[in-house]
């Protein structure tokens, strides 16, 4: 497999399984004991770190440190559960953790763990406790949003007070939500009691992931161990495919239940499932049910999937059944499910062109990661998957439809397989460098676009956010480094410059595929200007005001991420070019930002935010919530009026598709329950456990791009001027270092 770039998400944590908006109730179950392999795992991941990683650190009493704190905090990151005598305790297995590590000893990892179920079920028992109180929201008690640099409670006493206000917050929440008070406490319990059987289900393999990982991002940030079912899932994120029935799922009550049918699918063909059916029992073939109810839902989506044409049986109690002892049987045949869903995708805007009454065409082509399935490449499958062929023909399309420019919209993506990035880059320019990559030992690998062919040259504009990470950053850095594209958007990109490598670890051990594999840090990389991208980002030729401009967002936020260096100049050619064009596309960009009300809303918003960021409390007082919430619904509404008010014309729109979507027999029942991008079907991840990311939601009014679009529409028109000159040309000098 090539190196990759991490699909970056925002914090080091715990994949799934450990979601710190939730909370718990009930006892707390057996803990789990190592199995033979546990140790074996930790102790190959700590030589395959000596001999591979970048670094080629060998794991000291220092990295052990480290890794003793990233594994407490792996559980316990919002510091709500472990007290400081628990701490204490753990600082036995500094002075032996090296050691230990070394004689494929785990032991500290159920250890901890150990302790940290205890501290979860004593947490639950308490906050049930509380919520037979009927709460007072009086006072000016306030709860701190965000814990995770703050100090541990300092014993059960100090613990106990952080679950009384946290159990006061979540009904305050529901009760301003006009939600019942004794539905209120049925709801947070319910949160309570599914994080609970969350960590109660949590085998051996779960907790050796969280152990292993917490010694790989002692490292670096980006370094990953994934267990077995992780790595499935990651193959799946990269392939945009998978082999099994065509559903997404998610875990309620203890069952599995239906959220949404992929159009196509085996599922949604057989025309014998609903939307919130629930699934009790899997077969395979004709082999007897294996009981599903209570089981981790990662587990029942491994009994799920399985080889292409092999039968799968599964007993579903029906979502429209009035006695839930009804039970019918369905067998489906395993299909290849193509997730088209996280495929880029395309629509053509027409614009009216700045200062005439003729519109203009305008592509947007978004990018939600680099994705290919290179298995497939290396067999020579011409159809293969993947980002660079997908654009490619989203771009024959736009043409196609006869568009004046094209922006691309990175703005999510979190990055992906450095080969495609660097493939994508020579859609954009004729040949040439587009990366530079540097291993542990110093040498330089100068990674090219050989293909003098260019799928589309007229005027690009690249769009880019702080979540736009590694690969996302290759490919914006590349076509601004050549003048090839106006790269616009947040202050600066996420700044990862580090290169992955996946090393499945049955090539060294245990004979097969169930140790997972490390992506482990090779290599970092480098513009072909010289400098790097890590901590520093790409800064935008032009920049727009930006949410996340408020928080600690990027490379620079992460714990032991690496440090930014730079590398002789690659020889490239940048496109004839002067700063005229920029410079005045800034000036009309800027008179159009003072002007622009939604962005004056969106300042607003910033100022806002960083306030309530910087004041670190929420107030527990009623009368001063709802004072609050009336204020912001008063604020909401005056801007819609004001937005109806203007009676702008809406601008045409045209989705452009990769594939026609096939008549199935659940597109409407699909259609009410959207799946997310960052969902696969049998996700093991449950929807009603992941805490919401406003920030990753799309808004009602896109004011970045509708800025991007009219930077683009003054490209076009800029462009056409008598000189004839290129605006797409005219990009700023590229290194960062200089900005």
């Amino acid at each position: 497999m090539p190196p990759v770039g991490k699909n970056h998400g925002m914090t080091s944590r715990l994949p799934g399984y450990l979601l710190a908006a939730l909370f718990f109730a009930a006892q707390t179950a057996a803990a789990p004991k190592p199995n033979p392999d546990a140790g074996r795992v930790a102790h190959l991941t700590a030589k395959l770190f000596e001999q591979a990683h970048y670094n080629h650190h060998k794991l000291d009493a220092p990295l052990a440190a480290k890794f003793l704190q990233k594994y407490i905090e792996a559980l316990d990151y919002t510091r709500m559960f472990f007290w400081q005598g628990d701490l204490k305790d753990f600082e036995q297995y500094r002075p032996t953790l090296v050691s230990k590590t070394l004689a494929d000893d785990a032991t500290p990892a159920f250890e901890i763990f150990d302790r940290y179920q205890q501290r979860v079920g004593q947490a639950v028992a308490c906050a049930k406790e509380f919520l037979k109180q009927p709460p007072e929201f009086k006072g000016d008690e306030k709860i701190q949003i965000d814990r995770t640099k703050a100090q541990w409670p300092a014993d059960e006493a100090a613990a106990k007070e952080l679950w009384r206000l946290r159990v006061k917050h979540e009904l305050l929440q529901e009760h301003l939500n006009k939600t019942k008070p004794e539905e209120a406490v049925r709801l947070v319990t319910r949160r309570y009691d599914r994080l609970l059987r969350a960590v109660n289900e949590m085998d051996a393999d779960d907790i050796i992931e969280a152990y292993v990982n917490a010694l790989c991002h002692a490292y670096d940030p980006h370094s990953d161990y994934l267990g077995k079912s992780e790595l499935k899932n990651f193959e799946i994120t990269m392939k945009l495919s998978l082999f099994g029935i065509g559903a997404v799922l998610k875990s309620e009550d203890g069952y599995t239940k239906i959220v949404s049918l992929v159009p196509g699918g085996p599922a949604d063909m057989s025309r014998q499932f609903k939307v919130n059916d629930r699934i009790v029992a899997v077969a395979q073939g004709e082999d007897e049910p294996v009981d599903v109810v209570d089981m981790k839902l990662n587990k029942v989506v491994e009994l799920i999937r399985g080889a292409k044409d092999t039968k799968v049986r599964l007993t579903v109690i029906p979502a429209t059944a009035a006695d839930s002892s009804v039970r019918k049987i369905v067998t489906l045949v395993r299909e290849e499910i193509k997730l088209t869903e996280q495929e880029a995708k395309a629509k053509v805007i027409e614009a009216a062109a700045n200062g005439s009454g003729v519109p203009r065409k305008l592509g947007v082509i978004e990018v939600p990661s680099f994705y290919a399935d290179t298995d497939r490449d290396r067999n020579g499958d011409d159809n293969v998957v993947s980002t660079t062929r997908h654009v490619a023909t989203l771009i024959e399309k736009l043409q196609a439809q006869h568009v004046d420019g094209i922006v691309l919209d990175l703005r999510r993506n979190g990055g992906g397989l450095l080969d495609e990035a660097v493939a994508l880059a020579g859609l954009f320019i004729k040949q040439g460098p587009i990366v530079q990559v540097k291993d542990y030992r110093g040498r330089i690998q100068i990674l090219e676009d050989e293909d003098p062919k260019v799928a589309y040259n007229g005027p690009l504009l690249v769009l880019t956010s702080h979540i736009s990470a590694s690969a996302s950053e290759i490919f914006a850095a590349a076509m601004q480094d050549y003048g090839r594209a106006l790269v616009v958007g947040d202050s600066k990109t996420f700044g990862k410059g580090t290169v992955q490598t996946m090393l499945p670890m049955a090539n060294w051990a245990f004979g097969d595929s169930k140790a997972g594999a490390l992506k482990l840090t090779t290599q970092k990389f480098y513009r072909i200007a010289g400098g790097s991208t890590q901590h520093r980002g790409v800064i935008p030729d032009i920049v727009m005001p930006s949410i996340y401009d408020s928080r600690e967002i990027g490379e620079s936020a992460l714990d032991n991420a690496m440090p930014y260096d730079e590398v002789s100049s690659a020889v490239y050619s940048r496109e004839a070019a002067g700063q005229q064009g920029v410079a005045e596309l800034r000036k009309r960009s800027a008179d159009r930002l003072n002007k622009d009300r939604d962005f004056g809303y969106l300042k607003e918003d910033i100022a806002r935010l960083t306030q309530q960021i910087k004041d670190g409390y929420v107030s527990l007082n009623l009368d001063k919530r709802q004072q609050e919430k009336k204020t912001d619904e008063a604020r909401t509404d005056a801007r819609k009026k004001e937005r109806k008010a203007r009676n702008s014309p809406e601008p045409k729109l045209t989705e452009i598709v990769l594939h026609p979507k096939p008549q199935t027999a659940s597109a409407a029942a699909a259609s009410t329950q959207p799946t997310a991008a960052a969902k696969t079907p049998h996700d093991a991840a449950s929807d009603e456990d992941a805490e919401d990311d406003e920030d990753a939601k799309k808004p009602a009014v896109d004011a970045t791009l509708n800025e991007a679009l009219a930077i683009l529409n003054d490209m076009v028109g800029l462009a056409g001027n008598a000189n004839g000159a290129k605006i797409a040309n005219t990009a700023s000098p590229a290194a960062p270092e200089a900005r």
